[in-house]
């Protein structure tokens, strides 16, 4: 898992200029990019179902949470 988290790390960053003229200023904080992907990742390489189940997952799961970046 480390090592597909250093690419899933370093494949975003030479789309941040991208990333960044899609978000607003204004409106409700969305959800970074990077650990969207790195979510969608986590639901293809482990049996979770739904985004629902992946959510769930999230709460308690601490290789999807670090996986995510929600470790902190």
């Amino acid at each position: 898992m480390r090592k597909i988290r250093q690419v899933v790390n370093d494949a975003p960053a030479s789309l941040d200029a991208e990333f960044e003229g899609l978000c607003t200023d204004f409106g409700r904080p969305s959800i970074a990019p990077e650990r969207l992907i790195r979510a969608g990742l986590l639901q293809i390489l482990f049996p979770v179902r739904s985004e629902r189940q992946l959510m769930e997952q999230m709460q308690y799961n601490l290789l999807f949470r670090w996986s995510v970046g929600l470790h902190r």
